[in-house]
């Protein structure tokens, strides 16, 4: 049976140049591609997994680790990582962390603990520096969020600059006081900085008292927006800082029988556009955020030399939708 060395011999290149032709890399030239397809072609060659996992003492599988499987946005980052593994014969094992930073450790170690290759992590607490002694055993990108206490690779979206457009959405629409609801990771408190930044340029502000940082359960938003509503200058908006969230948020708004306040979320959901009035969104694109992922994770294993640390900042993109519109009875003269 044909090894890696017999086809990197027979097409005059190094192994390493041929396990990048196998893994798909983009930065092979197109002759030395051919060079090493042909010779793979010629003595039948067929990547040995089971052999790397005995070679390297580490499974032929990535971990990713998310807080919830069922969350959409989290679904598509795993859904694009594991249509990539596929594609080089490498399993993907998905831990759910959940939203309580003290299960986090746990679960990550237990998958690390299995030797798998790499991990993705989208990080719930603020302190990631457990992970440290793992770094050179095993390379980690994160995901969504920048991990606290750590340098590592890592993939997020605009949060400000969303947290920008969400607000400046809201003003055009003629709305002057907007609340906002959020948990707070770090996530919900960079988008909360666009949303005030936002306000500050057209003149405006947003008060404490409009703003909720903490649990997005139903019970803990609907008590929050209840608070929120009884305000001396109530928002006629509510800006939310992601997808469980605007859930929680469109629910309490029912439970109170307001049907007066607009609202836009941050992160779009299945069932956004077919609510009445349909929800405008700040979308994120977990399909291309898992892709830059899991090629940050690959570049790592192809390249375990590599020293630089690298974060992409992806764009997030508004959805307009009907839930922005100003009641009529409460537009301000001049709009």
């Amino acid at each position: 049976m044909a090894t890696m060395r017999d086809v990197a011999t027979r097409a005059g290149v190094s192994a390493k140049t041929v396990s990048r032709v196998v893994n798909n890399d983009r930065y092979v030239s197109t002759e030395v591609r051919q060079r090493v397809e042909q010779a793979i072609e010629e003595l039948k060659y067929v990547p040995n997994m089971l052999a790397v996992t005995f070679r390297t003492g580490r499974d032929a599988a990535i971990g990713v680790a998310v807080p919830g499987v069922a969350d959409p946005f989290f679904a598509g980052i795993i859904s694009a990582v594991e249509r990539e593994a596929s594609r080089r014969g490498v399993a993907v094992i998905v831990t759910s962390v959940g939203w309580e930073p003290s299960h986090e450790q746990q679960s990550i170690e237990a998958l690390l603990h299995r030797r798998v290759a790499g991990m993705i992590i989208c990080p719930v607490g603020p302190d990631m520096s457990f992970l440290r002694p793992w770094q050179a055993r095993a390379p980690l990108v994160f995901v969504d969020r920048m991990p606290g206490k750590l340098v590592a690779d890592a993939v997020v979206q605009d949060d400000v600059g969303g947290g920008r457009q969400a607000a400046a959405h809201l003003v055009e629409h003629g709305h002057r006081a907007v609340a906002f609801i959020g948990d707070d990771v770090v996530t919900g408190v960079l988008r909360l900085r666009g949303c005030r930044e936002a306000l500050v340029d057209a003149g405006l502000s947003l008060p404490d008292g409009l703003v909720h940082l903490g649990d997005v359960d139903s019970d803990s938003v609907t008590a929050a927006l209840r608070r929120i509503l009884a305000e001396p200058d109530p928002p006629t908006a509510v800006f939310s800082s992601n997808a469980r969230c605007t859930v929680s948020v469109v629910s309490a708004l029912q439970a109170l029988g307001r049907t007066d306040v607009a609202v836009i979320g941050f992160g779009d959901f299945p069932t956004a556009a077919a609510l009445r009035p349909a929800i405008t969104v700040i979308n994120q694109d977990g399909d291309e955020m898992g892709r830059f992922a899991v090629q940050r994770l690959f570049d790592r294993l192809d390249d375990p030399d590599r020293k630089m640390r690298r974060r992409t900042v992806l764009p997030v993109s508004l959805v307009t939708r009907a839930s922005c519109a100003m009641p009529a009875d409460a537009v301000p003269a001049g709009h």
